[in-house]
């Protein structure tokens, strides 16, 4: 995709940071969407958000980076909010998982 005339890469950088901030707003109260279903589906979730601002600039590491995505330490939202992946969840994330290699 020619980026010089994407639309998105034309958004004032507040607009997106806003945008942004909505979405991961959405996604620590939609904690009911888990990650496995998010990946299943759409071939992100919350901890890819985390790496991404990493790759974006983000100064601390990747553990940090999850905090400020999930709201809270890693491990405090996988011990309150994650519920066990099903051998079905675990198929649609490796299908969808493919389908970004294709990108």
């Amino acid at each position: 995709m020619d980026t010089n005339t994407d639309a998105l890469d034309q958004l004032p950088d507040a607009v997106a940071a806003s945008a942004f901030r909505r979405l991961v707003r959405h996604l620590r109260h939609r904690h009911d969407a888990q990650n496995i279903d998010l990946m299943g589906l759409t071939g992100f979730c919350r901890n890819c958000l985390a790496d991404w601002i990493v790759d974006g600039g983000f100064e601390g590491d990747k553990a940090t980076a999850r905090e400020v995505i999930h709201g809270m330490p890693q491990d405090e939202w996988k011990a309150t909010r994650q519920t066990p992946a099903t051998p079905e969840q675990l198929a649609r994330m490796e299908a969808s998982l493919a389908l970004n290699a294709k990108d």
